[in-house]
């Protein structure tokens, strides 16, 4: 059962507590990592066989699997990614940045390209659960960008295929090529590149606790989009929201994963009782229903401030989660004080899950407090940005001298005549 706690009466550091028990993977990631960029598309076959129980003849997707997915996943369901698809590349088109030249000083001419990167690599995850959705949002704000190679990889089944709605998803965003391959030899994979599955420069997108040290340990070889933790929710609710509504949001992430986080900050006990309540019934009914118990009961929490929703929204930003719901009735009165929060779902009628696959905005976002100094995946991960300068001879002459100076200060002579000996007489 979940644990309710009375803001004040109890220590913050229980209240707070963020410390979850998982297990050492840093030594098992590095041989595999180590066994990838020494024996390349053997490991990754070996590996297939030893974690998905998978005899691959080859690694990457054809396009007739692409076309049988395509048809197997009916209309119905390609109209709804079509919109989807539509829905987020509307939403990150407004991120694009430009380039732009400053040229307001005689002779100087300074400015900054911005530049896609070439080659990106996806994660798309593929154990418990299959997410086409993570495809969509990893995908289109690098096609927007303008990345040129875009690879995925995803693990495969036991009949060595990927599922099908991914591959259907991954078709309408445009990916370049598909691999079936996953978990931390995935990530080297696209990290150092094998004899079939091309080195990328970047790699995004969410995995387990294999592919979230694989990403840290290549970081540095290639650029990150982050490291994601277990997936959270916090939820600010008043005691005129439906209990029920209420509830369900919090399993919509407690589903996800034994770690995952639901947190209920609320203003009576009243309500917490009824939310309590209310996760006892639901609970039975989910086909992940061992999951969600284990995550409701080892990592959820409500937590009571009474009478007081800014204390409410202040707890929040002290947690900081990945996703925040704002349950009240008048939710843009408290927007501009959410400091610290992922993504923010407002209202009364806007459940987490429209975030996850519908809305627009994107739902690979910063977790375990990161949300206090990092971003959700946008636009703006996909390119990177060079800087240019150009001064003429009179323009430089006039400046010289200070070049200088401020060279001398550092202690850096050679720097300072750089400067000086375009002018010596």
């Amino acid at each position: 059962m979940i644990k309710i706690y009375n803001y004040g009466e109890v220590s913050n550091e229980e209240i707070f507590d963020r410390s979850q028990s998982g297990a050492n993977v840093e030594k098992t990631v590095e041989e595999i990592i180590e066994n990838v960029r020494k024996n390349g598309d053997k490991a990754i076959y070996e590996y297939a066989l030893k974690f998905d129980g998978a005899k691959l003849d080859s690694l990457e997707v054809t396009q007739e699997e692409i076309d049988e997915a395509f048809e197997e996943v009916g209309e119905e369901f390609v109209g709804i990614l079509k919109e989807a698809c539509e829905n987020i590349r509307a939403f990150h088109s407004r991120q694009v940045r430009n380039s732009f030249v400053i040229s307001e000083k005689d002779g100087v001419v300074i400015g900054q390209k911005v530049m896609p990167i070439e080659k990106v690599g996806l994660y798309v995850p593929g154990g418990t659960a299959a997410y086409p959705s993570t495809v969509l949002m990893d995908s289109v704000p690098a096609k927007i960008a303008g990345c040129g190679n875009i690879v995925m990889v995803s693990p495969p089944n036991k009949e060595g295929k990927i599922n099908s709605a991914i591959l259907a998803a991954a078709k309408i965003a445009g990916v370049d090529r598909i691999f079936k391959v996953g978990g931390a030899q995935a990530i080297a994979a696209l990290a150092y590149g094998t004899e079939t599955i091309p080195k990328t420069d970047k790699i995004v997108g969410p995995g387990n606790a294999y592919v979230a040290e694989a990403k840290k340990q290549v970081f540095g070889k290639v650029s990150i989009d982050m490291i994601a933790g277990p997936s959270e929710i916090l939820v600010v609710a008043d005691s005129l929201s439906n209990p029920k509504y209420v509830a369900a949001d919090l399993l919509s992430q407690a589903e996800h994963d034994k770690m995952a986080s639901a947190v209920l900050v609320t203003d009576t006990m009243e309500f917490a009782e009824k939310v309590s309540i209310e996760l006892e019934r639901q609970i039975p009914l989910l086909p992940r229903k061992e999951i969600a118990r284990t995550s409701i009961d080892n990592n959820g929490k409500i937590i009571v401030a009474k009478d007081n929703l800014q204390l409410a929204i202040d707890i929040a930003n002290e947690i900081a989660p990945e996703h925040l719901e704002l349950c009240v009735d008048n939710p843009f009165d408290y927007l501009d004080k959410v400091k610290h929060a992922g993504s923010v779902f407002m209202g009364r009628y806007c459940p987490e899950a429209l975030g996850d696959y519908f809305a627009g905005p994107n739902h690979t976002l910063p977790t375990s407090a990161t949300a206090r100094f990092s971003s959700p995946l946008s636009v703006d991960d996909f390119v990177k940005k060079t800087q240019f300068t150009y001064y003429t001879k009179d323009a430089l002459e006039k400046v010289s001298g200070k070049i200088a100076t401020f060279a001398r200060k550092e202690g850096l002579d050679a720097h300072a005549r750089s400067a000086e000996i375009r002018f010596e007489k």
